[in-house]
Formats: structure tokens, sequence, C-alpha cells
């Protein structure tokens, strides 16, 4: 994959409306890549999100899609789940949602981002089949797989993956793992993951996972990563999309630490710790059944400020984040990444 942008900082993609347009289009703008996040949305919402962010750059920019996942789920598992939402929700006067699965208009996207050109096309919890890699690659797109082990990388690159994204376990929000339903593994922290992969794939390597400063971007370069992916870093910027619960929260000393957690959605994710986080320790593997129960429960939290019981995603460093415009960020990072290897006379371009 050659680089396509200009300074190695792409904006994460974060679904549930964080990564907006006017954010992607910011870094993108300021000469990192920006990125959309199409999850949980419609085909015909994410093309109207392309449309908007082409309003306002003419930059390169990224479209991030979920994989739809085949795991089995523990039924009996999940309705004791659904039967605990009910006195949960009932704290909120709502109603639990149904635990139904979808796949997240998984055809729908592909056939927009066919027809879109988008100049890059990532992908979540899972690997897309080669001939979508093919089709994809064919209307213009470069396509990265999200991986967080060694055999990930390996199928993806067998796939025809122009570019992996390799995310650690310090990373906030989901867990990338290609499967859901497997008995949990200890995730990889991104430097020792960075290590191995770039060993088994002699593709580019974009590293994902608590990346929060400059400093954090030299060292994944240093290890071989073409670029940094930050999402938590951006979380303050006022051109994202962050609720204004979730962005309280990452500045209040109530809220102490980050865990994994599958209490929200029924798949691993990093947030702050909260009390629904700690009430639900042993939600089931059901994603994105869980996801579609707790949803109005996080909504009515969210609506009366309450962010107990919202998914407050966050990386392991959060308390570093700056409430800096985007595009200012994105100068600081780079500066501060290039006093950071002065061994190499600056920031590679």
């Amino acid at each position: 994959m050659k680089m396509t942008w200009h300074h190695p900082i792409i904006a994460a993609p974060m679904a549930g409306g964080v990564s907006t347009p006017a954010l992607a289009a910011a870094v993108s703008n300021a000469g990192g890549l920006g990125f959309l996040a199409a999850g949980y949305k419609t085909a015909d919402a994410m093309r109207a999100e392309i449309g908007a962010l082409r309003k306002l750059t003419d930059a390169p920019f990224g479209m991030n899609l979920f994989v739809p996942g085949e795991d089995a789920v523990d039924e009996a598992a999940l309705a004791a789940y659904a039967e605990r939402m009910r006195k949960e929700a009932a704290l909120y006067g709502v109603e639990p949602g149904r635990p139904v699965y979808d796949d997240d208009d998984w055809q729908g996207k592909l056939q927009v981002l066919r027809e879109l050109s988008v100049p890059v096309v990532s992908f979540t919890f899972g690997c897309p089949s080669s001939e979508v890699v093919k089709q994809l690659q064919a209307s213009g797109s470069t396509v990265v797989v999200t991986v967080t082990s060694r055999d990930e990388a390996v199928t993806a690159v067998e796939a025809g993956a122009d570019a992996l994204c390799v995310q650690g376990s310090e990373a906030g929000g989901h867990q990338a793992a290609f499967g859901n339903a497997l008995p949990d593994r200890e995730p990889q922290s991104l430097l020792e993951l960075l290590r191995e992969v770039r060993e088994a794939a002699d593709v580019p390597l974009i590293a994902a996972g608590g990346l929060m400063q400059g400093a954090d971007v030299a060292a994944v370069l240093r290890e071989g990563a073409c670029a940094a992916q930050l999402g938590t870093a951006f979380l303050l910027c006022p051109e994202s999309g962050t609720h204004a619960v979730h962005r309280a929260a990452l500045t209040d000393g109530r809220y102490a630490a980050t865990a994994l957690t599958r209490a929200f959605t029924g798949r691993r994710a990093r947030g702050l710790v909260n009390r629904f986080m700690r009430e639900y320790p042993d939600a089931p593997a059901a994603y994105p059944q869980l996801h579609h129960l707790t949803r109005p429960i996080r909504k009515a939290g969210g609506d009366c400020g309450d962010g107990e019981a919202l998914s407050l995603w966050a990386g392991q460093g959060y308390r570093l984040a700056r409430a800096l415009p985007a595009s200012q960020l994105v100068e600081v990072l780079l500066r501060e990444a290039a006093e950071a290897m002065p061994e190499a006379g600056g920031l590679p371009s």
C-alpha cells in the first residue's frame, strides 16, 4: 500500500456517531487520514455521510465496515440476560430492545462502496472474502483489515488485503477479533503484536491501540508501522460526535480505569469502568444481539445525563486526551513525533 495521504496519522473509525464528516474532513485536510464508521448505519445513511464528507474535503479518507459474524450464540444465556435487562430498563422508564441478529446491512454497504470508490476501506470483526477484496480494489479502494493476532494477519493477507490495522489490547472500543464466541484469549499489547505481525505479514501495517501522543506515534513507526491510528485521542475534539456525557466522563475523576467488557454489546470492548460494567461482568458472547438489547437503556442513560449506563468507550491512555480542534491536534502530534525521533532527523515523510 502506498500511503496516499501526507502524514502518518489516522483518525480511527468510531461507530455510534463519534466519527463525523466534520472530524474526518478536519484530519484529512490536515494531511492525515480521516475515517467514517459505517457501523450501526444503513447503506443509505452511509452514502449520505460520504457525500457530506466529500463536500468538506478533496483529500483521501476512509470508511470502516463491520464484517457480519457467524458465531453460535447460547440462546439460554441470552434469554437470561434479556430478563435481567428488564429490571435495568425499568430504572430508566424504558423497555429493553429486542435481542436480534442482523448483518448491519452488509451487502448494501458493499454495493455503495463499489459505486463510490472510497479511497480506503477497512474492516473490523473479521476478514471479507477474497472476492469482496478484489471487487473493492477494482473500484479503486485500498483494502485494510483490522487484526488482533498473528493468525488473523495471515488470513487477511491470504485474502488479498493491501494493509493491516494491527490493534493492541490498549485500544478503546470493540476488540476487532475475527471470532466472538471462542473462549476469551488474553489480548496482546500493541508493540508485542506489531512485532509478531511484522514477521508474518509482508504488507504495510497501521498501528492502533492506546496511542495518545506524538511519542506513541514515533514508537510504532520505529517498530515498522507505516502509520498510527488514534481514536480516543480525538474524542474531545469539537468536531467529534462524542456524546456530552461521554465527553464529560473522560475528564471526571470518578472514572479511574478502563476494562474490557461484554456487558453492553456482547462483544469485548474497552471502556471506562462504570456501574453497568461492574454489575454485569458475565454477559454472554452474543453480538449484535446484546447491542440491540441494551441500546434503549444506554440512550435513556445518556438522555438523563447518567454516565453509569453508557458504554463509555476509551483506550487506556484516555487521561491524555486533549480538547483541541482536530487539525491542531494533528499538528501537535506531528511535532511531538518529530521531536521524539531525533535519530531519524525527524518524522519520516
